[in-house]
């Protein structure tokens, strides 16, 4: 006969069963390893651990690392919205698009030098993101020719920011490193005769953490200052 067991056991407990396996939660995935342990940790096989499966069965869904970075990168894109074009502020909102896209990337490590790294991204989000900011610029006045020439540079503009961003907010530029640098390019500064370099010597009090956001914006204000210009010549 079965004998029970004594009351003080407890049941076995059953493995939780392993969420169905799709891009989705590969993407998913490989951005928890990103923002934990950074771009380098992104692998096909660490992905594959953290999914608790084998580097085989992600390929049924990603085809290669290249593809897996492009889809992070989509999938950071997806939470920006694209405000609909209005004549009467598309200055304001092509600003606040571009602060948005910034913000996008600089949240998760490496988004934004993988951005940096794929010339021409045609993923569905990106292809969102880039048209509405030529929407947006077309709004304005610009031709499509000069929406397209203020596009492409106001994005080298939103990545570069992003990732020197990314690089004080995730560590990945070593502060203490950094200070030291700093203040041997102080003493070098003023090592330099004065009447050599009068405007540089004078502006290294603009370069700080607490500039960073005023200098983003003077870029942005000045930036869109030409379009105005542009689009009303």
């Amino acid at each position: 006969m079965t004998v029970p067991p004594p009351p003080w056991r407890s049941a076995p407990r059953r493995r939780a069963a392993k969420p169905t396996l799709s891009q989705a939660s590969i993407v998913r995935a490989a951005l928890i390893v990103l923002d934990d342990e950074g771009i380098d940790a992104v692998t096909m096989r660490r992905i594959a651990q953290e999914l608790e499966t084998g580097p085989a069965s992600l390929y049924a869904h990603v085809s290669n690392k290249d593809e897996l970075a492009e889809l992070m990168l989509d999938a950071v894109l997806a939470d920006i919205l694209v405000p609909e074009p209005d004549p009467a502020q598309w200055d304001e909102q092509v600003k606040e698009l571009v602060r948005d896209q910034i913000q996008a990337m600089a949240a998760h490590r490496g988004i934004a030098r993988i951005a940096w790294d794929i010339a021409v991204p045609v993923t569905p989000n990106s292809l969102k993101q880039g048209e509405g900011m030529l929407a947006l610029l077309r709004a304005g006045g610009l031709s499509l020719r000069q929406a397209t020439f203020a596009g492409d540079a106001l994005s080298l503009y939103a990545k570069a920011y992003a990732y020197e961003a990314s690089g004080w907010t995730w560590g990945e530029i070593d502060q203490a490193e950094a200070g030291e640098r700093g203040r041997q390019m102080v003493a070098y500064m003023r090592s330099l005769p004065p009447a050599a370099f009068p405007n540089l010597l004078q502006a290294g009090e603009f370069f700080s953490a607490e500039t960073a956001k005023e200098r983003l914006e003077f870029a942005l204000e000045a930036f869109l200052a030409g379009l105005k210009a542009i689009a009303k010549s």
